[in-house]
């Protein structure tokens, strides 16, 4: 398999999906952000970015530019997987504000602004104020991550962030389940995986 297989989404927030864009899903490893063609790969199935964005971007860019920006990509996801794990499994203090220095020196890049659109087109009256963002260089495609990863920091209750414990899996979720039982990253993979380990055992008890 490689990172031009569909990505896999079972964090329940973008942010964690970014860190799980590497994972072992079937005894090969992936990083679907291996090069800059993987990353806008990412960045589409998780609509972060809208294709035609994304199409102009690739027009755009110089040879080996996008690669640059999938590296400076990887490194933010290895970064704030540090982070993940130094703080998950308890809230957040005030005291993590000083290790997310480098996530608000990336969200100050943003040049973003909101202009009205037409909500429904043919209908009078419908407008919506809508976000939009500046694109001007290949660099701009960290900031739509770096967003998604300030609002895990502030939205979700790190009490509740888990690692599947699904035998050598390496992929993260927010568990929002009733009395936070969940243990696995998806019941078709890793999950079925365990029922099944744990019925061989019984068969071999037996």
């Amino acid at each position: 398999m490689d990172n031009h297989s569909p990505a896999i989404f079972v964090g329940d927030t973008l942010g964690l999906d970014f860190l799980n864009s590497v994972a072992t899903p079937a005894d090969v490893p992936i990083d679907w952000v291996d090069d800059g063609e993987g990353l806008l790969a990412w960045l589409e199935q998780a609509r972060l970015v809208p294709p035609e964005t994304l199409a102009a971007i690739r027009e755009q860019a110089l040879p080996g530019e996008l690669d640059k920006v999938a590296d400076q990509a990887r490194s933010l996801r290895e970064w704030f997987r540090t982070f993940v794990f130094a703080h998950k499994g308890q809230p957040l203090t005030a005291e993590a504000l000083s290790d997310l220095e480098p996530l608000n020196r990336l969200l100050e890049r943003d040049e973003g602004f909101s202009r009205i659109v037409v909500d429904k087109p043919g209908e009078s009256g419908k407008f919506s104020f809508q976000p939009m963002r500046k694109w001007r260089s290949p660099e701009a495609l960290l900031l739509p991550i770096g967003e998604a990863l300030g609002r895990f920091v502030c939205t979700e209750d790190f009490s509740d962030v888990k690692a599947c414990e699904g035998h050598g899996c390496t992929l993260l979720f927010v568990d929002h389940t009733r009395g936070h039982r969940r243990r696995w990253c998806s019941m078709a993979m890793c999950g079925n995986r365990a029922k099944q380990a744990a019925h061989r055992h019984r068969l071999k008890q037996s």
